[in-house]
């Protein structure tokens, strides 16, 4: 029998990015905030134009991993944790200006009540139930920030239960639509914690650095500070870039 010696395509390395997700906390004035958590809406302004004449629009998550399912690209996904108040008057009317959305990690536990697990503070008013659906009204994504923002690496399993199963319990009230995310507070999760928020039905989780762990359900952030400007975001998607890859094969003709 004749041997194929013909020449076979070239396998190439092809590296897929984790999708690129921006993490906001309070819109509002920066000046007394030793977390370093807080972004004025003129700097939250400045930092979307970048994104646009970059060709990127921020969009809530649930929109961003349906479009990369599709093969569409040039989206950034926008977070927002905690729930605070301020983002209807400070942060809606901007994303809205330059056609964005969001998603809005909440704390249904919470409702109307303030960042008491900050002990540095300043004090800050969370949401109320009737501002979690104005926000869901606006076509922003709400989805679970746990129920009263914990380490839920911490917590024995029936607490941990109450706090993603139950939250998206609340939520489902609260909203009167299911919530698809999860964000684990403090950015903290470990495999055990990851299976809860699978198992209590969500479709995806937001950590910050979950190493080993990334994925749909630990997913990977960027953080995003008042002193973020054009040089430094660009910076922090190099980083993105270059620390949440896959590498995939692919025959030569088939790449792009």
């Amino acid at each position: 029998m004749a041997v194929d010696t013909s020449p076979r395509p070239a396998r190439t390395l092809r590296f897929r990015s984790e999708p690129w997700i921006l993490t906001y906390h309070s819109v509002s004035d920066p000046a007394d905030d030793p977390y370093g958590i807080t972004v004025s809406a003129d700097r939250l302004d400045e930092q979307l134009t970048w994104l646009r004449r970059r060709g990127l629009t921020g969009v809530a998550i649930a929109t961003l991993l349906g479009a990369r399912t599709a093969g569409s690209r040039g989206l950034v996904g926008l977070t927002f944790d905690d729930g605070y108040a301020d983002f209807l008057d400070e942060a809606l009317p901007v994303l809205l200006a330059h056609g964005c959305t969001a998603t809005v990690f909440v704390l249904p536990g919470r409702p109307g009540g303030s960042n008491a697990w900050d002990p540095l503070g300043p004090r800050r008013p969370l949401l109320t139930e009737e501002g979690i659906r104005t926000v869901a009204a606006a076509g922003m994504e709400v989805g679970s920030h746990g129920m009263l923002h914990r380490n839920l690496t911490a917590l024995p399993d029936d607490e941990l239960r109450r706090e993603t199963q139950g939250s998206r319990d609340a939520l489902t009230r609260i909203v009167r639509q299911t919530p698809s995310g999860f964000c684990y507070p403090y950015g903290t999760v470990d495999r055990r914690v990851v299976e809860s928020v699978r198992a209590a039905g969500y479709a995806y989780g937001c950590a910050l650095a979950p190493g080993a762990l990334s994925g749909p359900f630990a997913l990977p952030r960027t953080h995003v500070s008042h002193a973020d400007r054009g040089a430094r975001l660009r910076a922090k998607e190099v980083r993105h870039r270059l620390l949440h890859r896959s590498a995939g094969t692919a025959a030569q003709g088939d790449a792009r």
